[in-house]
């Protein structure tokens, strides 16, 4: 069986070169739901927003019999797509996210920012998946192979390689920008930091550093 895909926007950097922004042929055995076609060709479930087959909006569970025509949508943020069948859940009202063991660097910065990150440096992928449903956490990870668990909901390939780079890829993608807090958690623990009273500090303090500051977080 063959059916024609073709995806959009930021979806292509899943796809070989010869396969970018162009619509290409797709052939198959069986009937597979539309989500494992998308995943066989090499694009994560928890990147794709819409789908439509022959000009209809269909949800991931849609089996292909051949010679439909698919095209594949990322995240609208300029189109009013209200009245469609969206697949990506909404946004967590306090976002909160599970970092795999190679973005060490961005939960530092994430962590900076204020946000719920659970991120050890010994995080095998069953740990990763496991604390991404139990927490309602989305999966950041430079492992693609990850996000096509079916267990995973949210998440996303983070492209840059650079840490303040994907700290900014990140912010966009989530739209996170109201939900900073700098300065509002533990770097090391992920906790919320909490005013602390001077006289019960400054002993566990450099001495230089007493003598110049009065106010302290925990």
């Amino acid at each position: 069986m063959i059916s024609s895909f073709r995806f959009y926007e930021e979806l292509n950097d899943f796809l070989p070169r010869e396969r970018r922004k162009r619509a290409f042929d797709y052939r198959f055995t069986g009937t597979p739901s539309v989500k494992d076609a998308i995943e066989a060709i090499g694009v994560p479930h928890t990147e794709v927003d819409l789908i439509l087959i022959d000009g209809e909006s269909v949800g991931f569970e849609r089996l292909l019999t051949g010679g439909e025509r698919i095209a594949v949508y990322p995240e609208f943020e300029r189109l009013d797509i209200a009245r469609v069948q969206r697949l990506r859940p909404r946004p967590l009202r306090e976002p909160r996210f599970v970092l795999d063991v190679h973005l060490g660097k961005l939960a530092r910065r994430l962590r900076l920012l204020g946000l719920d990150i659970a991120y050890r440096n010994d995080y095998d992928d069953p740990e990763i998946v496991r604390l991404s449903v139990a927490d309602k956490r989305a999966v950041l990870t430079r492992d693609k192979g990850l996000l096509k668990h079916r267990a995973v909901t949210r998440g996303r390939w983070v492209r840059a390689r650079d840490p303040d780079e994907q700290t900014i890829e990140v912010i966009r993608a989530f739209h996170l920008e109201e939900s900073l807090n700098p300065f509002s958690r533990c770097l090391e623990c992920n906790g919320s930091l909490r005013e602390a009273p001077a006289e019960t500090v400054r002993k566990r303090v450099p001495a230089e550093v007493a003598d110049q500051f009065d106010a302290y977080r925990e």
